[in-house]
């Protein structure tokens, strides 16, 4: 009897073990499945900062280029007769700074927009198939106002005559 009784002590402890084994396996598997929700949460939390920065960058690009545009309609109007006016240049200055167009990105402008004006002088001037004396003069001023080499003002004047001749032909 009294190996009953030992014996029925072990399979109670055994129970007893087993039971508690089974509670720590439940509480560690309930602590993985924690760390694991967190780890998730987390990493969608980050994917969504990633996403709102991407388009916060993205939007704040676009108003930039809408800020060039508009800057560079406003700069080609100011230069569209050859020269800037102290008035102008001061209101390009107030829109620039509201614009937030740093001095590169003015410069770089401010000479694309010249060369385009220069460009449109060359094309007026041939459009009847030749250049006048008056037409020479103004693209003369025009040249020196905007710095404009020798070498481009060929490129260009060879590039405007080249696409009348197509348009022609």
């Amino acid at each position: 009897m009294k190996q009953e009784e030992e014996r029925r002590k072990a399979l109670e402890e055994a129970k007893k073990q087993s039971e508690l084994v089974a509670k720590k396996k439940a509480e560690e598997e309930a602590r993985r499945k924690k760390e694991e929700e967190e780890r998730k949460r987390r990493e969608e939390e980050e994917r969504k900062k990633v996403q709102e920065a991407a388009r916060v960058a993205k939007e704040k690009q676009e108003q930039l280029q809408v800020s060039i545009q508009a800057y560079a309609k406003a700069l080609k109007q100011a230069w569209v007769d050859g020269q800037v006016s102290k008035d102008e240049e001061s209101l390009l200055s107030t829109l620039r700074k509201s614009l937030g167009i740093d001095n590169d990105q003015h410069s770089s402008l401010e000479q694309e927009i010249q060369l385009e004006i220069y460009l449109e002088a060359i094309v007026e001037g041939w459009k009847d198939g030749a250049i006048t004396p008056e037409d020479s003069e103004k693209l003369d001023v025009l040249r020196e106002k905007f710095s404009i080499p020798a070498e481009e003002h060929l490129r260009l004047e060879k590039q405007v005559r080249r696409e009348i001749l197509k348009q022609r032909a």
